[in-house]
């Protein structure tokens, strides 16, 4: 396992990471991700630590909480292994303080977390939105007293626009309150959309991506094939509305290019895409889904090896879409020497 440095927090990470959405199974959403109970959950573990993956990923929405506590019972005995990351900020219940980041939900949600995955500290807290109710000063002040009681030991974002990312790192700067080293954001193949103005920022300030959904909400894992119906046991079936949306045309030929490289590398289309995004600037870590161990060594695969610069451009070919104004002047030659260089290097030009 490769591991590389988190922004610039100095704590390293593997190149891949569990997501644990598929752990507790609970609720429409969940149960079609994955439905691992602690027995299931634990065998996962000892295939993620035996390859070196140490990273965990959670958050006290997923299965209204299960997920915690089946990763809290699954790590039983072998917590210092492991580093445990988990978000906040989404709504936990129907009370009037049941969302957001103000002082009240931000401390009683991590009390909460804390419980159930049985941990007195957690490695990285995420806020799993922005909260535009509550000043980012207060929401900083909060996160540094959990960081100085110990409950917390670094703290991220995800989902952020990068307005409200850079305004939370200036705050933090002008305040000397803990900075956002990580930003866990949806990435893949066919949702590049966080190159235009996130990538830019992280290589800027030093904040390091988390990938979530890697394969586009499961739709490039070489099940799905032009011309063909979705497969049967595809859990777009049970959750295409809430996936970030495609064009189907764009995801063929994209699907088309990954079966190429695929052909030629003799690698799965999914090794394949996760690969890709490991070549990407600022990812520090793609946070892999599996519902079985199958799935779980198959992803695995995807590290200890690298595209080629020719495969890495048909990919790239295939993929790339116009970008929105103001930032297409930056990418398609008018602007583009003003962009960031490892910007204007590695992403795609139009």
């Amino acid at each position: 396992m490769e591991y590389r440095y988190l922004g610039q927090s100095g704590l390293k990470v593997p190149a891949l990471g569990l997501g644990t959405g598929t752990f507790g199974g609970q609720g429409p959403l969940f149960s079609a991700w994955g439905q691992s109970g602690t027995d299931h959950a634990r065998r996962m573990i000892d295939i993620c630590l035996d390859a070196g993956l140490n990273l965990f990923d959670s958050a006290d929405v997923y299965s209204d909480g299960a997920s915690e506590a089946v990763l809290g019972e699954a790590l039983a005995g072998r917590r210092q292994q492991a580093i445990v990351s988990t978000k906040v900020g989404l709504r936990t219940g129907s009370g009037p303080n049941d969302a957001g980041s103000s002082r009240q939900h931000l401390v009683s949600a991590v009390e909460a977390s804390l419980k159930r995955l049985k941990t007195d500290y957690i490695d990285l807290l995420q806020l799993h939105a922005f909260d535009a109710h509550t000043p980012v000063e207060q929401v900083l002040q909060t996160l540094d007293a959990l960081v100085q009681a110990g409950k917390v030991r670094y703290v991220g974002a995800s989902n952020f626009s990068g307005w409200q990312l850079m305004k939370s790192l200036a705050a933090a700067d002008r305040h000397g309150l803990p900075r956002y080293v990580a930003n866990q954001a949806y990435y893949s193949l066919i949702g590049r959309d966080m190159e235009w103005e996130l990538m830019p920022l992280g290589l800027d300030q030093g904040v390091g991506t988390m990938v979530w959904s890697p394969l586009g909400w499961g739709r490039l894992t070489g099940k799905i094939r032009r011309g063909q119906p979705l497969p049967e046991q595809s859990r777009l079936h049970q959750t295409e509305q809430f996936a970030p949306p495609v064009a189907a045309e764009h995801l063929y030929k994209v699907v088309d290019a990954l079966e190429a490289v695929a052909q030629d590398t003799g690698k799965s289309v999914a090794q394949v895409a996760i690969n890709w995004l490991l070549q990407r600037p600022t990812v520090a870590s793609v946070l892999i889904g599996a519902r079985n161990e199958e799935q779980l060594q198959q992803n695995l695969g995807a590290v200890g090896w690298q595209l080629s610069a020719e495969q890495i451009r048909l990919l790239d070919d295939a993929s790339a879409v116009m970008p929105p104004y103001p930032y297409y002047p930056y990418w398609n030659g008018q602007f583009s020497e003003l962009a960031p260089p490892a910007v204007r290097s590695s992403v795609q030009t139009l």
